[in-house]
């Protein structure tokens, strides 16, 4: 049996997963097996993966999704580790050898975590994401407040991943969040791997791209959470703070991808949650939105932010509500 079992769900993937799947046959790393679940592509995914078959599990279904791809590659998985890759990331040489490595060094753990390489779409870099600094202790409380989720730079145990079945298939997007979720409310530990790990593609087909439906996904995750009645009371006591947040960084997504009415809404929303004077608001979403964009390798252009209508809107609740 191989210890790693690694699942690629293909949708329309023709243009990068070759150069994923490389990624995986070059590693330092050898005890692993390769699932590759095709979602129903339309494109030339089948054809451009023929020469890979002889190593790889290759499997097609009607389209159904990314999170019922994943999970029927996890039905077939022998691995006692579960590594997932997305069709258009990368995998560093080491990735696999390193995180095998801390699985073993600590058996007490459930997902070992690392950093990540933002790359555009020629794979030239633009920023690596080290969360480990804004998260250094992964436990429930660091999740929520930061939830640093991406699969590609996670290693799962699988007997863990067992517990709780499988992705909710009813997100598009937010599964991975859900699924992380679950599995610390079962007390599921995070181990960090202080390093980047894994390159994380940026171009014009991302799914994230759609940040409506990012949006409203990542919300009801939240809201599914917090409706749990086995929350402890530690993590019911910063519900307010996590939501605030996360409310904030949805509206940086929407901004990020030019959706500044959307952005205005869950902005506004956020105000309800905000633990200290509303006034203070603005300029702290101006220093987050900062923030995020440095962490994309962009820069923040606050006059689009100030200046936009949207914007000037929250300035005049925030004028009404001290009236």
């Amino acid at each position: 049996m191989p210890q790693v079992s690694i699942i690629i769900p293909a949708y329309n993937g023709e243009r990068f997963i070759t150069k994923a799947l490389d990624s995986i046959l070059t590693q330092t790393y050898s005890d692993y097996e390769i699932i590759v679940v095709n979602d129903g592509s339309t494109d030339q995914t089948a054809a451009v993966l023929q020469p890979y078959r002889d190593r790889i599990l290759y499997i097609e279904q009607a389209n159904q999704g990314v999170a019922a791809a994943r999970n029927r590659g996890m039905t077939l998985a022998q691995g006692e580790l579960i590594a997932f890759l997305d069709q258009d990331d990368v995998l560093l040489p080491d990735k696999l050898a390193v995180q095998v490595e801390c699985v073993a060094q600590h058996p007490e753990i459930g997902i070992v975590h690392s950093g990540w390489r933002l790359v555009d779409a020629e794979g030239n870099p633009l920023a690596d994401i080290e969360p480990w600094h804004e998260a250094p202790q992964l436990d429930l409380a660091g999740w929520l407040k930061r939830m640093p989720v991406l699969l590609s730079a996670m290693m799962f145990r699988h007997s863990w991943l067992k517990r709780v079945d499988e992705f909710d298939s009813q997100f598009k997007q937010a599964c991975d969040v859900d699924l992380v979720q679950r599995l610390i409310m079962l007390g599921c530990q995070t181990a960090w791997v202080p390093q980047v790990t894994v390159l994380y593609r940026q171009h014009d087909q991302n799914d994230s791209l759609n940040t409506l439906i990012q949006a409203e996904e990542v919300w009801a995750v939240q809201e599914q959470f917090f409706a749990r009645s086995d929350i402890p009371l530690a993590i019911r006591q910063i519900e307010r703070e996590c939501r605030y947040y996360t409310l904030v960084w949805i509206g940086w997504r929407l901004y990020h991808t030019g959706r500044l009415s959307e952005m205005s809404r869950y902005l506004e929303k956020a105000l309800s949650y905000r633990p200290s004077t509303r006034t203070e608001a603005l300029m702290q979403w101006i220093e987050l939105f900062q923030r995020y964009e440095a962490e994309y390798g962009k820069q923040f252009d606050v006059q689009r932010l100030t200046q936009s209508p949207d914007w000037q809107k929250l300035i005049s609740i925030l004028i009404e509500d001290r009236k």
